[in-house]
């Protein structure tokens, strides 16, 4: 590839990227996402079962709930977490890979100031709260407002990398005229007496495969399936966040 037009190439590995995203359920690759949440408070004491509707009853501890098929007897009313202390957490759509930056007032919160639990939950680590109000109207760089730039996705494993080289190569060939390993619908070729039986290309697009050894052995790996796209839930009543610009 290295005698091809740089243009070529370049087509040739977003295109082989493109692919292979798709062709395992569009499962792998990271984004960037900046959110405008509003805080979620910890010491309300209420507690959910996992199946029903919230358990109320009287204020006095210790007092029974049903938390994942078991009962307890919780001594603590400040925290559904029973930390006997106020947690100041933001709940974030899941699943979160990373925080990139926290913006208070505009100005960035240290890293050491926060974690996320569950792969959610966004808790103040420092002592601090959470700003109650999140002033929408302004962008997240101006007084009153804050907001969390968090990355989603999944990184793509190791052999990502040799599976999309092989297909970027063979788009490449193809793109500039070349002879290539992808399959060009011929099923049967006939030469001198030799015949050469080809799989039907057909046949082998719909079952998500290419007809290259590194490809195919990838997509088999990571998507046995042939999933279209990653499963989702989604909760109509659950509160959601905000995303910035969509």
């Amino acid at each position: 590839m290295a005698t091809l037009n740089p243009a070529v190439t370049g087509l040739a590995v977003a295109s082989a990227t493109e692919t292979l995203w798709a062709l395992t359920g569009q499962r792998f690759g990271l984004c960037e996402v900046t959110l405008r949440p509003c805080r979620r408070d910890c010491y309300d004491g209420r507690f959910y079962d996992d199946v029903g509707p919230p358990w109320t009853g009287a204020r006095s501890y210790p007092q029974p709930a049903l938390i994942g098929g078991q009962w307890f007897n919780l001594t603590c009313g400040s925290c559904s977490d029973c930390a006997c202390s106020t947690v100041s957490e933001a709940l974030l759509p899941a699943p979160v890979h990373s925080i990139v930056e926290v913006l208070i007032d505009g100005t960035p919160l240290v890293t050491g100031a926060y974690r996320v639990d569950n792969n959610r939950l966004l808790v103040r680590t420092d002592g601090g709260r959470w700003p109650r109000c999140n002033d929408l109207s302004r962008a997240d760089t101006e007084e009153g407002t804050w907001s969390v730039t968090a990355r989603y996705g999944e990184e793509p494993p190791q052999g990502a990398a040799l599976a999309m080289g092989e297909l970027a190569c063979e788009i490449a060939k193809a793109a500039d005229g070349q002879d290539c390993r992808l399959p060009a619908g011929v099923q049967q070729l006939v030469r001198q007496g030799v015949t050469i039986s080809y799989p039907d290309v057909g046949e082998l697009f719909a079952k998500g495969r290419t007809g290259l050894y590194l490809v195919d052995m990838f997509v088999a790996t990571w998507n046995p399936a042939g999933l279209r796209q990653r499963s989702r839930v989604y909760r109509v009543d659950q509160r959601t966040v905000r995303r910035t610009g969509t």
